[in-house]
């Protein structure tokens, strides 16, 4: 076994932390996708729909075949997926069961920023060069989904800033 050849790397087992972190990722994940659906569902705003969309056809469901495919091909049992989530039209959701745009933003940015957690944590570690580089792969993509939120976020007047603080020091 090549455990730290590069060659080989992808004939190597995954070791138990490797194996329980990718797990963990797809489960999230495909939760992440129902949650999205759900989401466009609701959204109002053109733009927003487009990121979720976005989000799903170029990070989540990428993902999770990578990820399924890794686990599978390793002999590990997938985790259970959520259905589909069906298409609704906004005007059936009443007024006060729905989500709004600027929650549905902060829901994902905070998605976002704990997908970037997982990545590097899995990528720590990682003994597998593959597995490393395939979550280096997956940082990347949320990093640049981040920065578009962010900017969608500024743009719509969504953000919400924490106060600035600004303490004066007096020396003796």
């Amino acid at each position: 076994m090549g455990i730290l050849n590069d060659d080989k790397s992808k004939n190597d087992h995954l070791h138990y932390g490797e194996a329980f972190g990718i797990w963990t990722y797809l489960l999230v994940s495909q939760g992440l996708l129902s949650a999205y659906q759900t989401y466009i569902n609701h959204a109002g705003d053109k733009e927003l729909k487009n990121f979720l969309g976005d989000m799903i056809e170029n990070v989540l469901r990428p993902e999770i075949e990578k990820t399924q495919e890794l686990l599978k091909v390793t002999g590990i049992a997938l985790p259970p997926a959520p259905p589909e989530k069906a298409k609704a039209s906004l005007e059936d959701i009443p007024a006060g069961a729905r989500i709004n745009d600027p929650e549905i933003s902060g829901a994902v940015a905070m998605d976002i920023a704990g997908g970037l957690l997982s990545c590097s944590e899995i990528m720590g570690i990682s003994v597998r060069e593959d597995v490393g580089a395939m979550f280096g792969q997956f940082h990347m993509n949320k990093a640049q989904h981040g920065l578009r939120l962010l900017r969608l976020n500024k743009d719509k007047g969504w953000m919400v800033i924490p106060p600035i603080h600004e303490r004066v020091r007096e020396f003796a």
